[in-house]
């Protein structure tokens, strides 16, 4: 155990490699924890998508393993659980949407401009809406074609009759 926690300690903090991809064992050694515990982890947390080579060896890019040393600190240094740390990872990735989308920038001094024109349209939405929803007029109902016999055509039924 003792050796275990000061591979944790001294491995962790050491710089990763620029290569492409990293295997699960070099992994395991970059980030001071054991293999089976990274297996566990691509189980338990849907961001770390892990690919396999045609061998079935698991391959870690750099940002994968970027991704298990910031669960590694959540788990173990900052004290969340599992279910708190995938919580926390997907709520970190919704966070820039909202930013992203919270306000259209204003110009203050054409606000007043902007708030009359949104009135006048929301009016005239109303004003479609009423003609749209209002059951027809008489005079419409009037001029509409009247059908004619119900009588069969020599030729059989048209393609629009009923």
């Amino acid at each position: 155990m003792a050796k275990h926690a000061s591979r944790q300690q001294s491995d962790s903090n050491s710089p990763i490699p620029d290569k492409l991809y990293f295997r699960i064992g070099e992994v395991a050694k970059l980030c001071g924890i054991e293999a089976y515990v990274l297996r566990f982890w691509e189980s338990e947390f849907p961001q770390l998508r892990i690919n396999k080579s045609g061998t079935g060896q698991r391959l870690y890019r750099k940002r994968d393993v970027e991704l298990v040393l910031r669960i590694k600190r959540l788990l173990y240094s900052e004290g969340y659980t599992i279910a708190g740390a995938r919580q926390f990872l997907v709520a970190e990735v919704k966070e820039p949407r909202k930013k992203a989308q919270a306000e259209l920038p204003l110009n203050p001094g054409k606000e007043k401009a902007v708030q009359a024109n949104l009135a006048k349209l929301r009016a005239e939405l109303k004003e479609i809406l009423g003609i749209l929803s209002a059951p027809p007029t008489k005079a419409y109902r009037q001029t509409a074609p009247q059908r004619e016999s119900k009588a069969p055509r020599a030729n059989g039924p048209g393609l629009f009759d009923r």
